[in-house]
């Protein structure tokens, strides 16, 4: 399985992104799709979660309200839309994938930056 994220940039504080997270080999109803995020000197934490099945979505407190995620199931594509961008929205984003109990595999990351 490998993942492939893209569509970070630069934008300004109440801007929007949309993040996209192309998804290569098996995918099953059961599997669970999740984006997290690193900012600079901080540990890497949850934002978003679903299932594939599209049923089941979990956020971040930090985060409700502001972004949504989806996914394609013709393109195999995880999606992250982010609106009224916050300055501590910056971070480097990953897409990961869970097939178990852990998240397995991992993309290699898209970085957001919002000024204020």
């Amino acid at each position: 399985v490998q993942l492939q994220a893209s569509g970070g940039g630069s934008v300004q504080a109440g801007g929007s992104l949309r993040l996209s997270c192309a998804v290569s080999g098996s995918i099953f109803s059961s599997t669970w799709f999740g984006w997290f995020r690193q900012a600079p000197g901080k540990e890497r934490v949850f934002v978003a979660t679903i299932r594939w099945s599209g049923r089941n979505t979990n956020y971040a407190d930090s985060v409700k309200g502001r972004f949504s995620i989806s996914r394609d199931i013709d393109l195999k594509t995880i999606y992250l839309d982010m609106n009224n961008l916050k300055p501590e929205d910056t971070a480097v984003y990953y897409c990961a994938s869970s097939y178990s109990t852990s998240y397995d595999y991992w993309g290699q990351g898209t970085k957001v930056t919002v000024s204020s």
